[in-house]
């Protein structure tokens, strides 16, 4: 290596050089979607977020929530103009302490223009007022906030930040959380996270609510009611807060005697995933009408309708297990929901062999067996089922045939080190599944293009089952299901438009 000494003036020729901005022309808009192709608008481009401070107030009586959105984020490319996204009304945007431009564009964005362009790599603050009522806005002809007897909740998938904060919706742009709700004392407002502190005044109380890891926007959670709470830990020591709301009638002591049990199946569930990766645990069951249960991060939404039929420990495997194959380790594009789906739904399978209901196996062949060739759950290729069978339960269920597959072809011993060291692998990031098949095929030394495209990407039904010996065929006889099987079947975290 050489050293060149610049003469004193050269040095401040080239001091002026760098003062230079760059070209007006260099700067353009973000674009007004990540660039998922199952959901073109969603999220957006030109920069990218670490954290959202959300200071919300909310009157249940009337629905009527307003906030202050502070968005620390960094510009990715030179930025003349940018977009959140967000269905409430804007009263004022600033951006770096100046005021900026704003107005609503499309089905759900918010067009926010800086007084000054912004250079790439810069670290901006966004600062966004609001109010509306979120149970009138809709986008695309659904809403994803749910208006209860004494609150209302925000918790959907693919998305539901829209409802009650502005953000960068999409799981490639995860951030961490602080959430600060005033509410009229008595009720209650949760959110992901622990609770760092409480406060009372002239008839409110603020809760505020930190998410210290990675998260992503559709994991992020507002409940305002009436709940019972009760606290814990696990045996590793994770606080453990769950929530009921007080007029779930029938539903409540099957709730309860499901969701108590958070801490045990964590602890459980962690001896095929590794170490629970966040600090705080839980779940909550409002009084919603929804059908479905999300995994909510650190703190999962439970329908009361998932307890209908009793106790449901099926469907908190479910959603804990997501807690690694969904929130730790998030989607890289909405197609690769399999890594979500297909392992949380075999998890509740390794859970009926833990609690003698019928083992991995057996539901596997029972699920194989149900279905015949010409049955259109064949059509559904969980690796890429399209947005509008991304919910369906072919995704859930031959996903999970998918793993059982899987962990015949490699054997148990490279399976399950393959189970557990997956999230670790890509912790608090995203990935797809390209990525997982490419580490299964590191652990196990065996290539498994074949097997990935048989189970999850042909639309048809493989040969044989995901069995031991790819001889064995479908029984003749109508297949038994397992006992389990019933409340297996009834677990699907979809959202509902």
């Amino acid at each position: 290596m050489q050293r060149r000494i610049l003469a004193p003036g050269a040095l401040a020729a080239a001091s002026v050089l760098l003062a230079i901005p760059a070209s007006a022309a260099s700067f353009s808009p973000g674009a007004p979607g990540i660039g998922d192709p199952y959901y073109p608008a969603y999220g957006n481009g030109g920069y990218d977020v670490s954290h959202y401070d959300l200071r919300l107030k909310y009157q249940p009586a009337t629905d009527e929530l307003e906030g202050t959105a502070t968005i620390l984020a960094t510009t990715t490319q030179d930025l003349s103009r940018f977009d959140l996204d967000f269905l409430l009304d804007v009263s004022e945007v600033r951006v770096d302490g100046v005021k900026a431009a704003f107005a609503a564009s499309g089905e759900h964005e918010l067009q926010i223009t800086p007084k000054k362009a912004l250079p790439k790599g810069a670290a901006i603050t966004v600062v966004v007022r609001y109010r509306g009522v979120p149970s009138s806005k809709q986008a695309y002809g659904f809403t994803s906030w749910h208006r209860t007897p004494d609150g209302g909740v925000g918790a959907n998938e693919p998305e539901s930040a829209w409802w009650w904060f502005p953000s960068n919706d999409h799981p490639l742009d995860k951030a961490t959380y602080d959430v600060s709700v005033q509410v009229p004392d008595g009720t209650q407002a949760l959110s992901n996270g622990t609770l760092q502190s409480t406060s009372s005044r002239a008839g409110w109380t603020r809760y505020n609510w930190r998410s210290n890891k990675p998260q992503a926007t559709y994991l992020a959670t507002l409940a305002v009611g009436r709940f019972d709470i009760t606290t814990g830990t696990t045996e590793s020591g994770i606080p453990v807060v769950n929530a009921y709301s007080r007029d779930l009638g029938d539903n409540a002591g099957a709730a309860r005697a499901s969701i108590e049990r958070t801490g045990e199946i964590a602890d459980w569930l962690s001896g095929y995933f590794g170490p629970y990766p966040f600090d705080a645990l839980g779940g909550y069951v409002p009084n919603t009408t929804t059908g479905y249960a999300l995994e909510t991060q650190t703190r999962p939404y439970y329908s009361p309708r998932q307890f209908a039929g009793g106790s449901n420990t099926s469907v908190v495997v479910h959603e804990l297990a997501h807690q690694w194959y969904g929130d730790f380790v998030s989607v890289a594009g909405w197609k690769d929901i399999w890594l979500n789906e297909g392992f949380a739904r075999y998890a509740q399978w390794l859970w009926s062999e833990h609690e003698d209901e019928g083992t991995a196996q057996e539901l596997a062949d029972y699920v194989y067996a149900s279905h015949p060739a010409d049955d259109a759950f064949w059509t559904v290729k969980p690796g890429d089922p399209g947005p509008e069978n991304q919910f369906d339960i072919a995704v859930y269920d031959r996903g999970a045939l998918a793993v059982q597959a899987l962990r015949n072809e490699i054997g148990d011993d490279a399976f399950f080190t393959v189970l557990k060291g997956w999230p670790r692998q890509h912790a608090y990031g995203n990935a797809a599944v390209a990525d997982f098949r490419q580490y299964a095929e590191q652990v196990s030394g065996k290539r498994l293009d074949a097997l990935f495209d048989t189970w999850l990407f042909q639309p048809a039904k493989p040969g044989a089952p995901a069995a031991r010996s790819a001889s064995i065929a479908r029984p003749a006889a109508a297949p038994v299901a397992p006992r389990s099987w019933k409340k297996i079947a009834a677990t699907n975290d979809v959202h509902e438009h």
